[in-house]
């Protein structure tokens, strides 16, 4: 008779173990030579050497499968202990991970796919296009297999504390209260792919840090994918101080649209100007997305190109329209 513990890593024990611990009272019947005792990731095991080394490694196939898709059920279960391997009928060559309902999520355009090959190939990469053309969300999920490949320690997350053309004054609450809403598209992302037990742990133990850019000012960022979004809205001053952030084993992405700056007249996008400075950097890349990409609702694609042709027509008048004598 020996005794082991066995630590779960890296998963949502919920999911695991099973609403009511239905997982893990199919998993007693089905090793009934063990003694199996479960206290929150830990599990100790007492019985025969060689009933437990089988339930080591299918144990271990059960928590990689449920690290990987999010997902345990009884089938999949009874598969690994049979000797199957449930990742043959499931699995997605093209998926970048799995969302918390165990469904693919893949690059569903040619310029996302564009984004993953750019993303294996350079450690720093610029992305840009329309609203809705899948930028933040496929950049997360990058980093959210990085991580669970253990590629690299944390994700970081930030984005620049702007109001969107409305004056919201002063947020109740302490910081993190006060600096949330501006970070809730972020939080959305990761909802989708990571269980909420899981996430909450995550961004306890600084796993997963969502900031605004302000906060990133002294920090060497090593093993860790760097986000930052709606980049557009950054000056001069606060783009080059994220950027030259980065650490060792670092890649960062910085997504944009060009056509929401929310900056005051008078101040330069730090996108457009970095992506001017850099174009020929060795180790940068850079993605534009179009219309093309948008996965929202197809209302989304209507609405961007017809903003785009008013815009154009706009511009054409402009000249026409508008003299010195009628600002006399």
């Amino acid at each position: 008779m020996i005794e082991k513990h066995i630590v779960l890593d890296d998963i949502d024990l919920l999911t695991f173990y099973g609403v009511n611990n239905i997982h893990l009272q199919m998993i007693k019947a089905l090793y009934p030579k063990l003694r199996i005792v479960a206290r929150g990731n830990m599990i100790k095991v007492l019985g025969d050497e060689l009933e437990m080394c089988s339930f080591e490694e299918n144990i271990e196939k059960m928590r990689a499968h449920c690290s990987k898709y999010n997902s345990l059920n009884e089938e999949t279960i009874l598969n690994i202990v049979k000797g199957g391997n449930p990742d043959a009928e499931k699995g997605d060559s093209t998926a970048i991970c799995y969302s918390v309902t165990g469904k693919p999520i893949v690059a569903r355009s040619e310029n996302q796919r564009k984004l993953v090959e750019a993303y294996l190939q350079n450690d720093m990469l610029f992305t840009t296009g329309p609203a809705g053309s899948g930028k933040t969300y496929i950049s997360i999920a990058l980093a959210v297999r990085a991580l669970k490949n253990k590629e690299i320690r944390k994700i970081i997350l930030s984005r620049p504390a702007v109001e969107a053309g409305e004056k919201l004054g002063f947020l109740p609450g302490d910081m993190k209260e006060k600096i949330d809403p501006y970070l809730q598209p972020l939080y959305d992302a990761l909802q989708d792919m990571i269980p909420a037990q899981k996430l909450t742990e995550y961004m306890e133990q600084n796993v997963i840090q969502i900031a605004p850019l302000a906060f990133m000012r002294g920090r060497t960022l090593n093993d860790a994918v760097v986000i930052l979004d709606e980049a557009q809205n950054t000056t001069t001053q606060q783009i080059k101080m994220f950027l030259t952030r980065m650490g060792q084993n670092t890649k960062m992405i910085i997504t944009g649209d060009m056509t929401q700056i929310d900056l005051p007249r008078s101040v330069r996008s730090g996108l457009k100007e970095a992506m001017l400075v850099l174009k020929d950097v060795k180790g940068i890349s850079f993605v534009e997305m179009n219309e093309k990409d948008i996965v929202r609702h197809r209302l989304v694609t209507r609405i961007v190109n017809a903003y785009d042709e008013y815009d154009r027509k706009r511009k054409e008048a402009e000249p026409i329209l508008f003299h010195d004598k009628d600002f006399k």
